[in-house]
């Protein structure tokens, strides 16, 4: 038996009935006729082991002397054979927040990263037998998929390494999660698990390196924010030349559209405001 095998069980009422028959009568011919009343007590008593209560989403897995002889699932009061061993397995939806754990991305930079997953016991067999614990089999194999899946991925994608990753661990959210959700589902498949979703719930560089890769972060922004504004600021002094050209407002020979493209990069470019000078000379003082 390698599958999971769903059982009937008796109506527990029906057996319940009888319990409370055998009990009263067996208390009444206990005074009339002890034999008879003994043994209909001793009957009551063996059949009190095999009521079984199956809450909703859970289950009761059966043994009888180490063999497997099924899975009850549905939910209500059953009788079972009073010599079975009831394991009871959740169907139920389950949270595992992990812990965070110190890996190397792809880059080998060293990161800070948890997991967060959903997942449900589907096979109650593989669940029971196939593992020793299946919910640390839960805890363990998450973790080992998390640091497998750090180490195929660069936690972000700076220029000047020479890297054209298109996915990386910050930005491509979406693209890790189905990785990891993957990685995950094929650890845990042996032990009948199925996971409902699995994302990352904390990313962050490793405390010895995160100063230094801020710093990092920081001049690439202002550095993309500088190349921005320098575009803009060409096109501006472009189209002011040009205005001044088509309309002949003044005539400037190379020196001084020099000077005057060097005092609108100046303006255009500066991180403070300019404080104007006002020539009440020629253009030449």
């Amino acid at each position: 038996m390698t599958n999971e095998k769903n059982s009937e069980p008796i109506n527990g009422y029906t057996m319940l009935l009888l319990f409370v028959f055998l009990i009263f009568g067996g208390g009444f011919l206990l005074i009339r006729i002890p034999l008879i009343g003994a043994l209909l007590l001793l009957i009551a008593f063996l059949i009190l082991p095999g009521f079984v209560l199956v809450n909703p989403n859970s289950s009761r897995v059966l043994l009888l002397f180490g063999k497997y002889m099924g899975t009850i699932k549905k939910n209500g009061l059953f009788w079972v054979n009073p010599f079975y061993s009831k394991r009871k397995i959740s169907l139920r939806a389950s949270n595992f927040d992990s812990e965070r754990l110190k890996v190397n991305d792809k880059l080998g930079n060293p990161i800070m990263i948890s997991t967060i997953l959903v997942w449900r016991v589907t096979d109650t067999y593989k669940a029971a037998f196939d593992v020793d614990d299946y919910q640390n089999f839960v805890r363990v194999q998450t973790d080992a998929a998390v640091r497998k899946l750090a180490s195929m991925y660069p936690y972000d994608n700076f220029a000047d390494e020479g890297l054209d990753e298109d996915i990386t661990l910050r930005s491509s959210v979406n693209e890790v999660s189905e990785a990891l959700e993957t990685e995950v589902q094929e650890r845990l498949a042996m032990a009948g698990i199925e996971v409902l979703e699995a994302r990352i719930g904390y990313l962050a560089y490793a405390q010895e390196i995160a100063n230094a890769m801020l710093k990092r972060q920081q001049a690439t922004a202002i550095v993309a924010a500088r190349h921005k504004i320098v575009e803009g600021a060409v096109s501006m002094v472009e189209m002011a030349l040009g205005q001044l050209s088509k309309k002949n407002l003044v005539d400037l020979d190379e020196e001084r559209r020099a000077a005057m493209v060097s005092n609108l990069m100046v303006v255009l470019c500066s991180d403070k405001d300019a404080t104007p000078i006002v020539n009440t000379g020629t253009l030449n003082h």
